[in-house]
């Protein structure tokens, strides 16, 4: 929790990350998956986002996020 604190101050962030350490709200989304990687498996964090507003309405979801152009398609859901 305390590298969340770190990354919003850094970038100077205006939202709340989530901590999951017990991995309840990973597993509610379904984002707490198998991976395989260099043919190793293991479970990971599917790398997704999710827009909830302020009456806690999902209005955007994406899962398996390329960063490449990430944050622009974001920001045209919330715009």
């Amino acid at each position: 929790m305390e590298s969340h604190q770190r990354f919003r101050a850094k970038y100077g962030l205006p939202l709340i990350l989530l901590a999951d350490p017990e991995h309840q709200a990973l597993e509610a989304y379904g984002v707490w998956k198998e991976r395989v990687r260099d043919g190793k498996t293991s479970m990971g964090v599917e790398r997704s986002t999710f827009l909830i507003d302020e009456e806690g309405i999902l209005i955007a979801a994406k899962r398996q996020v390329q960063v490449d152009g990430h944050a622009a398609e974001m920001l045209a859901a919330i715009g």
